[in-house]
Parts: structure tokens; C-alpha cells; sequence
């Protein structure tokens, strides 16, 4: 059956009127998915009993169920785990600042660009989501906090750009007047650097911020952390990085995790620097999250401010990644893991 909430309003008044209702129902049905986040279409009591079961026949409305929910002892970070209708399960995060509350949303089951650090690829892709399974994310979470949420980050499991086309149309859902209404400044999509699909989208001139996942200052380095190097130089994704810029105006955030021995010197301090300079851009600095999987430690908190005091000096501006939800499987990947490690 079509998925009914992974359609923009206009394709439903067209589906409307294919079922020979009036095209004013689809703003209606629009508004029960979207703003008041109904899960069933029985629950949308202006419609007609006899609308409500053409629905039902002909179209799904896409719900997650969380199954685990783990919140933060330390400074109240929640990590909550989807089972997905096919079986498969996500993890998004909900993060409480002074500001407004964030999401960090998954946008594939799995990951196949098997960044050396990350237990989201360590089992490989499964498959993308649909655009309803991520918005939904947010929609569950919103429900189960009772709080609106203000930023989203496209930062959990899977690689964003790898799954594009559902990618635009969630932002599209969730940005547009009728919905949640995001403002784009206040969405975050980080990439790995699928160089193609950085232009691709600098050319849509949104307003979203683009996070790099750079974690390297040299591309030996960068190809021994992430093997999406192998395919795309460290050149050439600063170069697309540069585009989207021009395109956008938009200054890009570059996400580089410190692990310990491996980049967190004071040379690759110096060479990032560097390297990020021309671009205008903000550097992230994250402590990384130790993975049973790999022998990555983190950096000991003097490199991580020793390093933070370099790029200062050196006119970069930078910032570091408050450590959150240390003692909930922090790290992205790691809840879905042992949930599938034990589904198994």
C-alpha cells in the first residue's frame, strides 16, 4: 500500500480526488498527520466513518514503535529505540539545551560507508528510510516528551546523502507550512563527503547547515578512518564543501572526532587549520565515543583542549562537542546493536 504520510499535500489532494472525495480533505488529513500526529486513521474524527475506511484500505500510515527507551543520569539525554514495521530497528536522540530541545534522527538502517569509529556500519546497510520513518522519529518523540522539538540533526545511523531523494522530501515535510515547520536554519544534515550529492544539494539553495564528517587534516589519514576517502580526495570534498558555501551561504560545520594517538596532535591541529581557513567555516571537535568493535581510544581532555587552543591561535573558530549520554550507549549505533545482537 502507498504511504500515505511520506506524501506532500498537493499529491494528496490529488489522491483525494482519485478517491472522489473533496480536494479540502487532504488539508485535514495533512493536519492530522503532521500537527496533530495522529498514528491511526481512526483517530481522525472530522473524517467520515466511510473516508476513514478508504484510507485504511488503500493507503499505510507509517508509525514506530520505540521499544527501548534509555534517559541519561548524567545530564538527561534520552536515546530511544524503533522497531520499524518490516522488523528492523532505529535509535534517534533526544538532546535538552537552554535553547530548545534537538533530535539527532537516523536516516538508514545501518550505514555502509564504514567510518572506522562508528558501530552504525558495523553490520552494513539494511536500507534507507522513507521519509515518514524519519519524520516520525521526531513526531514519537515529541509525543512521548510532551515538548516541541526546534532543531534537528540528520546525524544519527546511515549516511544521509546515500539516501538522497527521501532525504529532500523529509526536509521538504518538514520545513513546509502545514507541518511541524521547522525552520531550515535550524536542520542540520551531516555527510561523510559523497562529493556528487554535496553539489546536488548545494544546488537546491536550502538554508540547512551542512556538517562534514571530516575527522582527518591529511588524506592518508582520512582513508585510514573513513573509507569513503578511497573514492572521494580530501581536495576534491573541500572543493564541493567550497561550492555549497558559494551556493548557500550556509558556513559548514567540520565534525572531527578526536581519537587518541591517531589525529589529535598539535601538527594535525596546525594542518586543519590549514585546511578549513579559506572555507569560512566551524570546527566541532568530538571526544570520540570508545566502540568494544574497535581499539580507537579517546583523546586525553589536555590533547582535546590543547588542540581546541591551537586551532584558536591559529584563527579557526571552534568548538567542543559537549560529551552527552556517556552511560546510555552513546555512541550512534551502539543501542541498535545489542537490541539486534540479542533480536538475533
Amino acid at each position: 500500500m502507498t504511504d500515505i504520510k511520506s506524501m506532500t499535500l498537493e499529491e494528496l489532494e490529488q489522491e483525494m480526488e482519485k478517491l472522489g472525495e473533496k480536494k479540502f480533505r487532504a488539508r485535514q488529513i495533512y493536519s492530522w498527520m503532521h500537527e496533530k500526529l495522529a498514528d491511526r486513521f481512526e483517530d481522525m474524527t472530522d473524517l467520515s466513518v466511510a473516508l476513514r475506511k478508504k484510507l485504511a484500505e488503500n493507503y499505510v500510515l507509517t508509525r514506530l514503535e520505540p521499544v527501548k527507551i534509555q534517559t541519561s543520569r548524567i545530564d538527561g539525554t534520552s536515546k530511544l529505540l524503533f522497531r520499524l514495521s518490516d522488523g528492523n530497528a532505529i535509535e534517534s536522540v533526544l538532546m535538552k539545551y537552554h535553547h530548545g530541545n534537538s533530535v539527532c534522527i537516523s536516516s538508514q538502517v545501518g550505514c555502509r560507508m564504514g567510518c572506522r569509529f562508528c558501530a552504525s556500519t558495523l553490520d552494513g546497510l539494511e536500507r534507507g528510510l522513507t521519509p515518514s520513518e524519519m519524520l516520525d522519529q521526531i513526531y514519537q518523540i515529541q509525543k512521548w516528551s510532551g515538548e516541541r522539538v526546534h532543531n534537528v540533526v540528520v546525524m544519527g545511523t546511515g549516511e544521509p546523502l546515500d539516501n538522497y531523494e527521501a532525504l529532500l522530501r523529509f526536509l521538504k515535510l518538514l520545513t513546509c507550512e502545514g507541518g511541524l515547520h521547522i525552520s531550515q536554519r535550524n536542520v542540520t544534515v551531516s555527510t561523510c563527503g559523497i562529493v556528487p550529492r554535496i553539489r546536488q544539494l548545494a544546488d537546491e539553495k536550502l538554508q540547512i547547515t551542512l556538517a562534514l564528517s571530516l575527522h582527518a587534516s591529511s588524506q592518508e589519514k582520512r582513508r585510514s578512518l573513513m573509507p569513503v576517502a578511497n573514492k572521494y580526495s580530501l581536495p576534491e570534498v573541500l572543493d564541493a564543501c567550497r561550492y555549497y558555501y558559494e551556493q548557500t551561504g550556509r558556513r559548514i560545520t567540520f565534525e572531527y572526532s578526536l581519537v587518541g594517538g591517531v589525529n589529535d596532535s598539535a601538527e594535525d591541529a596546525q594542518e586543519l587549520a590549514r585546511l578549513v581557513k579559506p572555507l569560512h567555516g566551524h570546527v566541532n571537535l568530538i571526544p570520540v565515543n570508545p566502540i568494544k568493535e574497535r581499539d580507537y581510544v579517546q583523546s586525553k581532555h589536555a590533547a582535546v583542549v590543547g588542540f581546541k587552543n591551537k586551532l584558536e591561535k591559529l584563527g579557526i573558530n571552534v568548538t567542543i562537542r559537549r560529551e552527552i549520554g556517556r552511560d546510555i550507549d552513546g555512541a550512534c549505533g551502539q543501542l541498535r546493536k545489542s537490541y539486534m545482537d540479542t533480536e538475533k
